[in-house]
């Protein structure tokens, strides 16, 4: 009887992996319970359903109205503010040829289409929030995928290229098309990509792999001023991305610009797991990630403190570190500064769209067979949030017009995705999104509960405007669990250009505010509303916060230490891993 019960889970697995390639990864249970919820609860709203109809209705009137007057060459009706449909902002039709008969019809009924649905799907009285984000996404994406923009025939963009290049532009769509195609299947990099590989065109800042263990290299970087700020910096990125978002080309790294400001960095570059990694958990990427990389600083640079920083989950991961070293009543720790990252996961954004019970547990199966979650399942969930702009657009611009846009440092970074062992990824999404135990006091450390109430060093969080990853308001709840300074600043762009922010960027600003130690709490729109707004680069305010958090310019510290000698110059060889 011993051997069904282990066969049964087993074989569990192995349908939901199989149903997985099928669904792009989502839970078709997920999918299901959401819309058995907007159905049932629409089905018992007789006045939504009339309401409904009576859009639809008058939707279809407009639409005959409007082919009988565009033929004699009259504006479309309702073209004005009182028609919603047409005043939401949408690229996809920014161009002036969509403007004429009869693509304006095209553009026009697309439009109230998507208004409609976007009504039928909110708003349901009874149907839980969450549900209701999936049903309207799933909407979302069959009316992305069945937009005029997408047809080479309803497109006046596509058509007038082709009639310019008598076709030349779909003979080079499809060229691309199976170029792109090819790579796909032998699990090769996009196009471009070779020209910013790490340690040649990005991540070329000079420094010396000082630590090398199961999960980290740790970087040290070479000064490029006679005299250092005496606490180092010690950054810590998440271990869903390479480290070099932070240390791209050397105009836009935020790496170079920290060392030529004076400050002795040292990085953590994660290595991208296989499935040898697959029992690796959350305690062990703290414990050899950023506890043992803060054991390294403390031998390079003795009785110095500590500038620690941390992006997106390695903020996380920070947090927790910094909660159970004081916990321990270690204070080597300076400052804590969070990169767009959460302490509190209750509102974690659209990506909650992927999280609940079904979502996660089919999430394990998929992880279970190979040992780990490929990266590039993750970006695929990233890019379906944003499928009109990331996914659609590029199909049309590459493949119909055949006009592939030049890669970029940041694009080339996006594509290099990295793998996650399938115990930690299981964890981080039961522990923080599901169950919030950071947040509520009940996230474990070596079997004891840790929390960010008790970190007592000063904070400085960065969020960022259009962040759909750890939307702002959500990094603002720090505010709630921590009484100590915290200086808030909340950036143009999103997850990742909100950090990539260099000085000299153009159309850049951020807004900025201290909230002092014991100090009320502000509610984020109110302080949106109190803090202070600067145009440029919120660099420069952070090098200056850190150098008040200090105590002053030393002499050069040594590279390494008799005990951690130079493995390697950087970038090392973690983040060349594939």
């Amino acid at each position: 009887m011993a051997q069904p019960q282990v066969a049964v889970p087993a074989l569990d697995r192995i349908v939901h992996a199989a149903l997985a390639r099928f669904t792009f990864g989502l839970s078709p249970a997920a999918l299901a319970q959401a819309s058995m919820d907007w159905r049932l609860h629409l089905a018992g709203s007789p006045m939504k359903r009339m309401e409904l109809a009576s859009e639809l209705a008058q939707a279809l009137a407009n639409g005959v109205a409007n082919w009988m007057r565009a033929l004699q060459g009259h504006a479309l009706v309702n073209n004005d503010a009182g028609d919603p449909a047409l005043q939401v902002p949408d690229q996809r039709f920014a161009d002036p040829a969509w403007q004429r008969y009869p693509f304006n019809l095209y553009a026009h009924a697309f439009l109230q289409q998507q208004a409609w649905w976007q009504h039928a799907t909110s708003g349901v009285r009874g149907v839980s929030g969450h549900h209701e984000q999936m049903v309207a996404f799933m909407a979302r994406q069959w009316l992305d995928m069945l937009a005029p923009t997408n047809s080479p025939f309803t497109n006046p963009e596509v058509i007038e290229a082709t009639l310019k290049s008598n076709g030349m532009n779909l003979l080079e769509g499809s060229k691309l098309f199976m170029d792109d195609l090819q790579r796909t299947l032998g699990g090769q990099p996009p196009a471009g990509s070779e020209h910013f590989i790490p340690g040649r065109q990005v991540a070329v800042t000079p420094g010396k792999v000082v630590l090398r263990n199961r999960l980290i290299e740790l970087i040290q970087y070479s000064p490029s001023t006679p005299q250092v700020h005496a606490e180092p910096v010690l950054i810590v990125p998440a271990w869903i991305m390479k480290y070099y978002i932070l240390d791209l080309s050397p105009g836009n790294s935020l790496v170079k610009y920290l060392v030529d400001q004076g400050h002795t960095v040292f990085m953590i570059s994660w290595k991208n797991p296989d499935a040898g990694d697959r029992d690796l958990g959350m305690d062990d990427y703290l414990t050899l990630g950023p506890l043992a990389a803060l054991d390294a600083l403390q031998r390079i640079v003795p009785g110095r403190k500590v500038h620690a920083a941390g992006y997106c989950l390695g903020g996380t991961l920070l947090a927790i570190a910094a909660a159970a070293l004081a916990a321990q009543n270690d204070t080597r720790l300076a400052t804590v500064t969070m990169l767009a990252s959460q302490t509190d996961f209750t509102e974690p954004g659209e990506l909650s769209l992927f999280i609940d019970e079904s979502q996660v547990t089919f999430l394990e199966d998929m992880m279970w067979g190979p040992g780990y979650l490929d990266g590039a399942q993750m970006a695929g969930a990233f890019q379906m949030l944003r499928s009109y702009d990331l996914i659609w657009s590029r199909i049309t611009r590459d493949y119909l017009l055949g006009q592939r846009r030049p890669p970029n440092d940041l694009m080339a970074w996006n594509s290099d995705a990295t793998r996650m062992p399938f115990r930690m990824h299981s964890e981080y999404l039961r522990g923080l999104y599901l169950r919030n135990d950071l947040a509520e006091g009940r996230w474990k450390v070596a079997g004891h509960a840790v929390t960010v109430e008790n970190i007592t060093q000063p904070w400085f969080v960065i969020g960022t405007e259009s962040d759909h990853v750890a939307p702002w308001r959500s990094v603002y709840k720090i505010h709630l669990l921590t009484d100590r300074e915290v200086t808030f600043v909340l950036t143009s762009g999103g997850h990742n250009a909100g950090i990539v922010s260099e000085p000299g960027h153009p159309r850049r600003h951020y807004r900025w505010a201290t909230h002092a130690q014991g100090a009320a709490f502000i509610a984020p729109e109110q302080w949106l509303q109190q803090a202070q707004l600067e145009q440029g680069s919120w660099w420069p305010r952070w090098h200056d916060w850190l150098a008040a958090h200090g105590s002053g310019l030393v002499a050069l510290p040594r590279m390494g230490a008799p005990e951690l000698p130079a493995l390697a110059d950087a970038p090392g060889g973690y983040v060349l891993q594939r």
